[in-house]
């Protein structure tokens, strides 16, 4: 069968990485989260007081970007790759709420940004990949088979990553969830490099009000319909 890649955009807490795992499971595919490459390199950033609620040290993290490798090693138990910082796994601290406000910033540099995009092309090179973000379908691979735009209303996103959070053990208010997610959306749909935008050729969908199994059905049935007409 003919692999393809599938690019998916959307903003924050829609469930872009969870459909993005389901479908590389399914299909055998390469799953790519750029989500995590941008919160590695924020929290290299705030580990280095590169970034604090008081400042940005923008031209020393751009000076400092060679010294950050990123890479994802497949865990069998997981069924999907996490991610690694200079050889380190750091994927359940990235996932963390002091990371979640300063990652739109981070994600805001011109530098930063082409770092990841290169990385993410060689990546996709060879199709066979699932791939969600920001600029997926409109930056990285503006030509992707598939494109797909998640959406919900930021109070259902909120309640998702309060939830998701509150699992975890972090001790957050739905406020502060809810006050994140909005300003995340902000920032990353006006950014001026790359901002968050539906690519005219992506299909839409908002999840809102539909459960897991619900979304993966509709979604999967897209792209076996994609995988046969290409």
């Amino acid at each position: 069968m003919k692999k393809i890649t599938i690019a998916i955009d959307g903003f924050s807490s829609t469930g872009k990485s969870t459909i993005a795992k389901q479908l590389a499971h399914k299909l055998k595919y390469v799953y790519v989260d750029t989500g995590a490459m941008y919160r590695a390199v924020t929290l290299y950033a705030m580990r280095n007081k590169f970034i604090t609620e008081d400042y940005l040290k923008k031209d020393d993290l751009i000076n400092d970007l060679d010294n950050i490798d990123l890479s994802f090693k497949f865990n069998e138990k997981l069924g999907y790759g996490e991610i690694y910082l200079n050889n380190e796994n750091v994927e359940n601290e990235i996932r963390t709420l002091d990371v979640s406000k300063f990652v739109s910033r981070i994600a805001e540099i011109s530098e930063v940004r082409r770092k990841l995009v290169e990385q993410q092309q060689q990546m996709g090179k060879k199709k066979g990949v699932v791939m969600d973000g920001r600029d997926i379908g409109t930056v990285v691979f503006p030509n992707a088979e598939l494109k797909l735009f998640m959406n919900a209303s930021a109070e259902k996103r909120a309640q998702r990553r309060f939830d998701e959070l509150i699992k975890r053990g972090d001790k957050v208010t739905f406020e502060e969830i809810l006050k994140n997610v909005e300003y995340r959306d902000h920032i990353d749909s006006t950014r001026d490099d790359s901002p968050l935008i539906k690519a005219n050729d992506a299909i839409e969908i908002d999840n809102s009000n539909l459960t897991l199994d619900q979304q993966f059905s509709e979604i999967y049935k897209i792209v076996k319909k994609r995988i046969k007409e290409s």
